[in-house]
């Protein structure tokens, strides 16, 4: 059912510095999160986030202007994915590099772009199809 929920809403958060994600269908999602820091590309995951909440993926001022997110509707069934290719596992997970994800043994999703226009703090808002986009916390 890849790609069968609408779509990721953003917006600059005014609070901390931090990037985070809300959660605004009624389902628990887990989540997944790609960028390129210092040493190259790195994806993380899972956070599970419940229905109606928000949890910080990152803490403190980022530091790139994309961000990366592959997230699961655990409740219904479903992903919000897109085009960036990267490296996943169904445990918890940190990976180094973008590259043959399956040969190296782990699964390849397509994660869906985050532009944060170089703000200091973003707060995704993850919404279904049936939801009007919030307009963040």
């Amino acid at each position: 059912m890849a790609g069968a929920f609408a779509a990721l809403f953003l917006s600059a958060a005014p609070a901390r510095a931090d990037l985070r994600m809300c959660n605004q269908t009624g389902s628990k999602v887990g989540i997944a999160l790609g960028y390129r820091d210092t040493q190259g590309w790195v994806t993380e995951g899972w956070w599970d986030v419940a229905p109606k909440g928000c949890e910080t993926l990152l803490r403190g001022a980022l530091a790139a202007r994309f961000y990366y997110v592959f997230a699961v509707d655990y409740t219904r069934g479903g992903e919000w994915n897109g085009r960036s290719l990267m490296c996943t596992r169904d445990a918890e997970f940190t990976i180094r590099g973008v590259e043959d994800c399956l040969a190296r043994g782990y699964d390849r999703n397509g994660f869906y772009e985050v532009d944060t226009g170089e703000q200091k703090s973003w707060t995704i808002q993850l919404t279904d199809p049936n939801q009007p986009p919030g307009t963040g916390p």
